[in-house]
């Protein structure tokens, strides 16, 4: 029963998680719309600190997974983040499709986490 539970408490976090970097991820792609980065530092915050518990489980991957996510998207985000600068329409561009790929990895992670399946990691 203890671990039930604990599966429970951890995918209620996790879905919590999964929605906050949904609503970032959505509007990084729509012109026009500002998520604050407080959700996305509540949502991280969540992962760094329920990750811990979720070692062992099958939702332990999906923890690395949205915290890869982020960490790999703000790297390339700083990594094109000149072409802001120099260009305008190049750098649109390179972070539309960053933005896309962030919001592609979330969905993907909510499908698999609706399924009780871990991410391929």
């Amino acid at each position: 029963m203890a671990e039930t539970t604990t599966d429970d408490s951890l995918a209620t976090f996790g879905w919590v998680s999964y929605v906050l970097h949904l609503i970032v991820a959505v509007a990084a792609v729509v012109p026009g719309a500002q998520a604050s980065i407080t959700l996305l530092l509540i949502a991280l915050v969540i992962d760094l600190v329920k990750r811990g518990d979720a070692a062992g489980t099958w939702q332990e991957s999906h923890y690395r997974w949205r915290l890869r996510s982020v960490l790999w998207c703000g790297a390339l985000y700083l990594l094109t983040s000149w072409l802001w600068l120099l260009f305008f329409i190049p750098g649109w561009i390179a972070w539309t499709l960053i933005s896309l790929w962030f919001l592609y990895r979330i969905l993907l992670g909510m499908v698999r986490m609706n399924r009780r399946q871990a991410m391929d990691v």
